[in-house]
């Protein structure tokens, strides 16, 4: 039976003005890791905060997430990364972590997005731009290569996939994991459709072959695509970071949906094992 992967975002950096549910101290964080990956989740990705509640970097508040979930069950979990003009300081901490053993993956977003909301109005406030200048995908696919850990991109419009693709062989890392990012909250990429799922993947076989990838998303229910992406051998984000903001759910609810869902649809949740040895299978050339 076929093993799909299953991450959980557990909050992403809205804060919860935007999203009430998510957990922001290290304590809340390690806890909903735990009980997520013990419900079926292989993958955990976080974003931390700090003492006064605000977004942070601190390689050292990671650590302590990582180390505090890998107590208790041992997953791959990785952090995010903020904005920044300069790309040294941006990747920091994650060089701090995987110099320390601490990172399976790097997550690297191989593109500049605006993130222009589809109720915006004439007078609105500019929607702000995430920018990834190309000197900052290449630093960080750098220290990927030096670590020799797999990338793990975010592709939020179908150029991302080209780019990324591009700068991973002429980085020489290992196989990037491409993770499709919809919405039904702003306006990149597609929304959560079929067709926006074949699409993807018509340009990702031209692009990478079989590399592994993932649906997700941002303010988005992906969960009626998941029996499609099942179907064509995909894996699975779910989780408060990604869900609609305001969701009612909790993040062990999402995973909890997503097992069920993934069961239904003929496959089992991949322990994070499986996902390491998957990993290896596409290091040694092999599709698993």
């Amino acid at each position: 039976m076929r093993k799909v992967w299953i991450e959980a975002a557990l909050n992403g950096a809205w804060s919860r003005k935007h999203q009430p549910g998510i957990p922001v101290t290290v304590e809340a964080i390690v806890a909903e890791g735990v009980a997520c990956a013990r419900a079926g989740a292989a993958i955990i990705h976080t974003h931390a905060y700090g003492e006064d509640g605000a977004h942070t970097c601190d390689w050292q508040v990671y650590a302590r997430i990582i180390e505090g979930i890998r107590a208790e069950i041992d997953v791959p979990v990785y952090p995010s990364y903020a904005p920044g003009d300069d790309a040294v300081s941006r990747f920091a901490h994650i060089e701090a972590l995987a110099a320390r053993g601490l990172l399976d993956f790097a997550v690297i977003d191989p593109g500049s997005v605006n993130f222009t909301t589809l109720r915006t109005r004439q007078g609105a406030k500019p929607a702000g731009t995430y920018l990834n200048p190309e000197s900052h995908v290449r630093h960080a696919l750098d220290f990927a290569a030096r670590h020799g850990f797999h990338p793990a991109f975010a592709i939020y419009e179908p150029g991302f996939t080209r780019a990324g693709a591009a700068l991973a062989r002429a980085a020489g890392v290992k196989t990037p994991v491409y993770r499709f990012m919809f919405s039904e909250t702003f306006a990149f990429g597609f929304p959560p459709r079929a067709y926006a799922l074949a699409a993807h993947l018509a340009l990702l076989e031209e692009e990478a072959g079989t590399a592994p990838w993932m649906i997700a998303g941002l303010g988005a229910d992906i969960r009626p695509l998941i029996g499609e992406t099942v179907a064509r051998g995909g894996h699975v984000r779910v989780g408060l970071e990604d869900a609609p903001l305001g969701t009612k759910m909790s993040n062990l609810g999402w995973v909890e949906a997503a097992v069920r869902l993934v069961r239904e649809n003929g496959a089992e949740p991949a322990s994070a094992a499986d996902v390491r040895a998957a990993l290896q299978q596409y290091e040694r050339g092999r599709t698993p």
